[in-house]
């Protein structure tokens, strides 16, 4: 009896779920200060996997995939038997600094991808992240949802299906602020203008914005945005030229050297090799730049395949 007079029972945490229903008992009550996890699985369709907490505070976005068709390349594919080792499916999201994955799936012209994510919404700018974003907000994160499909045969060998970028902003014009849409997927490489397949998503922001902005105003954003990139990427092609013509005058040794300032990438658009470069901090991983190296020489690597190119 003492011992059990010295236990303190802290409440459970908020649940997306029991906000979602409004079945929290303090719903109505002001949110905690300390913001909760950025990472959540939840899909009325499918078992809820986990529960994930949330802050009442900020603005969430639900992203569903509810299903996938007409991958033909699987047109001919038996359905597995149960206990059967076969090729699968998995679905990878990235947003901002937030990474998902679904549930393997068997390999099927229409595959059973049916997940949801919650994708918290904030901007990048000091102070920002504890605020709940509005609608204006919301359409200066220009971010798309990065969609990678990926598939893994019986041997346990992966390979890229699809990558595809959504901008999720056409939300935003929704007033009931969901929409649901089919997403078409490309191949990628020598394939990157052949259909991979469809997926339907589906889009929902939590809590609901209270005024939805006009169609036309995201897609006049959306152009400006368009321009902008249009003329960064005029202006950095000048300077490569420029560039080019002061290399070759140094020295004549350099007519032959091999020499790559542009490079397509999954989806055939050509990009300044410069911008495949990402900051990976490591932080006291690696401690010295020879670990460094030899990390990086490990990282696995293939040459893609061109159609009618040689060994050379």
């Amino acid at each position: 009896d003492d011992v059990m007079k010295d236990l303190h029972f802290t409440q459970a945490p908020l649940h997306y779920t029991d906000v979602a229903q409004g079945t929290a008992p303090d719903a109505g009550l002001k949110p905690p200060p300390k913001p909760t996890t950025h990472f959540g699985v939840f899909n009325a369709d499918v078992p809820l996997h986990k529960k994930t907490n949330v802050d009442p505070s900020r603005r969430y976005l639900h992203l569903q995939v509810l299903g996938g068709k007409a991958f033909l390349e699987h047109l001919q594919e038996p359905e597995p038997l149960p206990g059967q080792v076969c090729s699968t499916f998995k679905l990878y999201l990235h947003f901002h600094n937030q990474r998902f994955h679904s549930k393997p799936v068997p390999c099927a012209c229409e595959p059973d991808l049916r997940e949801g994510f919650l994708l918290e919404m904030h901007k990048d700018g000091l102070g920002d992240g504890s605020k709940m974003v509005d609608a204006t907000d919301m359409l200066s994160i220009c971010d798309p949802v990065h969609f990678v499909l990926i598939k893994t045969d019986t041997s346990g060998e992966t390979t890229l299906v699809s990558s595809y970028f959504l901008d999720w902003r056409i939300v935003l014009s929704s007033p009931s602020g969901k929409t649901c849409f089919a997403v078409e997927l490309m191949g990628v490489g020598s394939e990157c203008k052949v259909p991979a397949g469809v997926l339907t998503v589906s889009l929902e922001l939590y809590p609901p914005l209270s005024k939805h902005l006009n169609s036309d105003v995201i897609s006049t954003q959306q152009s400006l945005e368009r321009q902008r990139t249009a003329e960064k990427e005029r202006l950095f092609l000048v300077y490569a030229k420029q560039w080019w013509r002061e290399f070759l005058e140094i020295r004549p040794s350099h007519q032959s050297k091999l020499v790559k300032i542009f490079a397509q990438d999954e989806n055939g658009v050509n990009r300044p090799v410069c911008s495949y470069v990402r900051v990976l901090r490591a932080g006291r991983l690696l401690e010295s730049p020879r670990q460094a190296a030899r990390f990086v020489s490990l990282l696995a690597h293939q040459r893609p395949p061109v159609v009618g190119g040689g060994a050379k």
